[in-house]
């Protein structure tokens, strides 16, 4: 979908105050290719359930680091089995005990760091992008996350020119805790991210 900035910026204005189900309802019929990538963190659980209640279809990508914590791999199974995911699973191509004997995971002032991301997250990803050649990309983005995302909206562009919808862009924790109790959705705060180490900070993938 060929969108010019203009025309996002005057979409983004109208899906002010609209609800995700009907934006991720537009951005599905006007795709031709649309997928979704999560890592199961908390509230990822809203957009895995708002897509595919438009389309059960739709392609899950996820890139599995391999350091995800006992309760997050439990909690991605339960999604897996309980919405029925079309999951497209991505790992890294070595092995976290063979990074581990080598490198470990370095500090993030570490030069090595740079390259245990590439490794463990931004290769999975580039393949996973390069195989389904989207031109959508539903994500869970929301405003105050990292001072990037602040500067996005529900629609941006990614680097490489793909539509990202952010569905949830303007919601508050405290609106999606509703919207999960009302759906009855289980969530799941235990979730470590070996490439970010700090909770504002980004590791790659929207910048």
């Amino acid at each position: 979908m060929a969108l010019n900035q203009q025309e996002i910026q005057n979409l983004n204005k109208q899906f002010k105050g609209i609800s995700p189900e009907e934006i991720i309802s537009w951005a599905i019929q006007h795709g031709k290719t649309p997928v979704v990538t999560t890592n199961f963190r908390p509230y990822e659980v809203a957009i895995l359930h708002a897509t595919t209640k438009v389309d059960n279809s739709i392609p899950v990508i996820w890139c599995d680091t391999g350091y995800n914590t006992p309760q997050t791999y439990k909690h991605a199974e339960e999604l897996i089995s309980r919405l029925e995911l079309n999951i497209k699973l991505y790992v890294p191509k070595q092995t976290s005990s063979h990074r581990d004997a080598v490198m470990g995971i370095p500090h993030i002032d570490d030069p090595k760091h740079a390259i245990f991301t590439e490794q463990v997250k931004l290769e999975p990803f580039r393949r996973a992008m390069e195989e389904h050649r989207p031109d959508v990309w539903f994500t869970n983005l929301r405003k105050g996350q990292t001072a990037h995302r602040d500067s996005l909206d529900v629609l941006s562009l990614s680097k490489d020119g793909v539509l990202k919808v952010s569905p949830f862009y303007h919601w508050s924790d405290t609106q999606l805790d509703t919207y999960l109790q009302e759906h009855g959705l289980p969530n799941e705060h235990k979730y470590f991210d070996p490439t970010k180490v700090l909770e504002n900070r980004e590791c790659g993938l929207h910048t």
